[in-house]
Parts: C-alpha cells; sequence; structure tokens
C-alpha cells in the first residue's frame, strides 16, 4: 500500500471489520477509541504462521534488516495494525530466494542490504486497506481481501536497499507513496524530465535485478513490491493468513 496522496472521502465514514473500526473524515482517518483498536497478540501470530509453515526470513537470511511499517504508525493508516508483531514471515521458498537476493546485492553493492517493509499480512490487515481505498482512483493499488493478496499468503514481500547501519538508499519515493514518482513504467519520463535522478534510479534498477535474478516478479506501480508467485499460483500453493 502506499501513502502520499490519501484516498479523497467527503464524508465521515465509520467502518468496522471483525476486528477494528475507525473513523474516515475528509481526505484522513484516524483510529476509533483505543477500546476499539486492533490488538494482535504477536506471540500468537507467530505461533500461527509456524502452524502455516511459514519461518522467519531472517534466519535465512541474516543481513535482512526488518521494519514493519504496518507494526508502527508511519504508513498510510497513520496507525499500528500489526500491534507488537515486527517479524518478516515468508513461505519457506521465498526465504529461500529471497536468500539469493541478498547474496547477489551483497556481491553487487558490498555494504547494502535489504530492508523489509512488509512480508506476510493477515487478511484482517488487508480488509482495513481495502475499505480505505474501496471507490477511490487508490483502489488499483490494494488487492480486494475477497481474493486476497500475495502478501497474504507469505509469497511477497516489500523491501528497499539499505546501508549497513539500516538508512535506506534514496529511491526517488518514500515507500508506500501514491503517484507516478514510485511506478516504474514511468521511469523514463520521471528521468528524462528531472523527477528522478540516475542515481536513484541505478538504486530502482539494482533492487530489481537481485530480485528478479532470485526468481521475484516486479510489478509496474509500486518500486518496493515483489510477487515470488502469481496470486492464482500462491492460492494454489498456499493457505491464506486470516
Amino acid at each position: 500500500m502506499r501513502q502520499g496522496s490519501a484516498p479523497q472521502l467527503v464524508r465521515c465514514l465509520r467502518l468496522v471489520a471483525p476486528w477494528y473500526a475507525v473513523w474516515l473524515c475528509g481526505i484522513g482517518w484516524e483510529p476509533a477509541h483505543a477500546e476499539e483498536r486492533p490488538v494482535i497478540d504477536g506471540a500468537a501470530l507467530e505461533r500461527q504462521l509456524l502452524d502455516l509453515g511459514l519461518v522467519d526470513a531472517q534466519r535465512l537470511v541474516p543481513t535482512l534488516m526488518v521494519e514493519l511499517r504496518y507494526s508502527t504508525p508511519d504508513n498510510f493508516m497513520h496507525a499500528d495494525a500489526y500491534g507488537d508483531f515486527a517479524r518478516c514471515y515468508l513461505q519457506p521458498g521465498v526465504a529461500k530466494q529471497l536468500a539469493a537476493a541478498a547474496q547477489a546485492l551483497a556481491q553487487a553493492r558490498p555494504g547494502t542490504t535489504l530492508l523489509a517493509y512488509d512480508c506476510v499480512r493477515p487478511r484482517r490487515v488487508q480488509q482495513i486497506m481495502w475499505e480505505l481505498v474501496k471507490g477511490t482512483p487508490e483502489q488499483r493499488y490494494v488487492a480486494s481481501p475477497k481474493a486476497g493478496s500475495i502478501h497474504n499468503f507469505g509469497a511477497a514481500v516489500d523491501l528497499t536497499l539499505a546501508d549497513l547501519h539500516g538508512q535506506p538508499l534514496d529511491m526517488g519515493s518514500p515507500y508506500d507513496f501514491f503517484g507516478d514518482a514510485a511506478e516504474p513504467r514511468h521511469e523514463a519520463r520521471l528521468l528524462a524530465t528531472g523527477h528522478l535522478n540516475t542515481e536513484q534510479l541505478e538504486h530502482r534498477k539494482l533492487l530489481r535485478r537481485v530480485m528478479v535474478g532470485a526468481g521475484f516478479h516486479s510489478i509496474p506501480n509500486e518500486w518496493w513490491h515483489f510477487d515470488a508467485y502469481s496470486r492464482a499460483a500462491a492460492k494454489e500453493r498456499f493457505a491464506i493468513v486470516e
């Protein structure tokens, strides 16, 4: 998901999901009363993921840094949706692909590592994201929870490049940004018009090169998002994380 130009909402609307309630007003939103905020037990979610066969990616990729944005208020929702859960869990094969990408990155650019922003994402979190963008131009950026996001299966990862101190490299737009500046399909034009510089583009190309080389697929509208499987293949192979 993205931040930047938030969904344009004319009226205040109270959305109630099985585990969450928010008020949407104007172009922003704020969580409902504290007692209605989501409370995800990180330990319980971790047990659920292990029972489903997922793995902590950092066990296979020791150099991987993790900063789950939806486990902080620093995201387009401006709220913590994951509670105290802050680990990057993926399907085992996907984690192995990520390890291959990290190894290729270390060889291509020593002193640079991968920084994960989102890995497996429970469908209940997907539902809230969907409600925020449904019926707006930003809806195209979010998978319907009914069909399931590839994140919901632990087969997609959002990430960037960072130095060994965890400082992200300049990619030309923030993570979770709504707008052309975040979309790979516009990079040639953005470079030509000066809205993206050569260094920023090279960082994106390096990220794509190591990820695609490890078997991931990039998408045209988010430089940070990579899928290990199509949605149909993920749905066939894996159980969705509710």
